[in-house]
């Protein structure tokens, strides 16, 4: 009898143990949902530079610094791919938002853009937001490259002398100032450690392959 009382109560208490852990496990899940919902929700994308189609389903998010080579290679190897993929594809929108954080350079270059994006539009945004990847060079990370002068120099091939003297002036009253200030809010909020830092419909991007990316992007559709 003794031992059938041990057993009822060896059972009792591994049901009890159970319940405990899906109880656990369902708290921590619901919590790491409600995180997720979150960090989507603390993303403001208005007035923001993107490519692809306004109505496309997915926004994926690139955190980056012009003075980042990692960040300079993510853009010239795996943007023109995710492109082709999601975006010229209207699956999803590309984001660009700015964690400058090197040194000097990296919030010069980070303020002309945004001014270039505010006075000229989207598409002069990109093709000066390519030709300033295309001046970072490892060996200059902690070198003051991006003057004022070049920043206006990689500019014109992109606009007219009017425009460029514009975009300069404006670049001089700091008005970009509030949309840098806007990007780098979400280091904090969202604990952005680096660049570049990508996210996609507000989930942060772990994964160690494209092959993980494009499944994230394709999850994320079909939320």
């Amino acid at each position: 009898m003794k031992k059938k009382q041990d057993n009822a109560t060896k059972w009792t208490i591994g049901i009890v143990i159970v319940i405990v852990l899906c109880f656990v496990g369902f708290f921590v899940y619901s919590k790491m949902s409600q995180n997720n919902e979150a960090a989507a929700d603390q993303i403001d994308y208005k007035n923001q530079p993107f490519e692809g189609d306004k109505s496309a389903p997915v926004k994926i998010v690139e955190f980056g610094d012009y003075k980042c080579p990692i960040c300079k290679n993510f853009n010239e190897s795996f943007v023109p791919q995710i492109k082709k993929d999601f975006v010229d594809t209207g699956k999803a929108k590309f984001y660009f938002m700015n964690y400058a954080f090197i040194n000097v350079d990296s919030t010069r270059a980070a303020l002309f853009a945004e001014t270039v994006y505010n006075e000229l539009g989207d598409d002069t945004f990109w093709k000066f937001h390519e030709a300033l990847y295309s001046k970072t060079r490892e060996e200059d990370e902690k070198k003051d490259v991006f003057t004022e002068k070049t920043l206006a120099n990689l500019l014109k091939p992109f606009a007219s002398e009017k425009e460029v003297q514009k975009v300069v002036k404006t670049y001089q009253s700091n008005k970009a100032k509030a949309a840098l200030d806007k990007d780098e809010s979400y280091v904090t909020k969202l604990g952005i450690t680096g660049t570049p830092t990508v996210f996609i419909n507000g989930k942060k991007f772990t994964g160690q392959t494209y092959e993980d990316f494009a499944k994230q992007v394709k999850k994320a559709e079909k939320e």
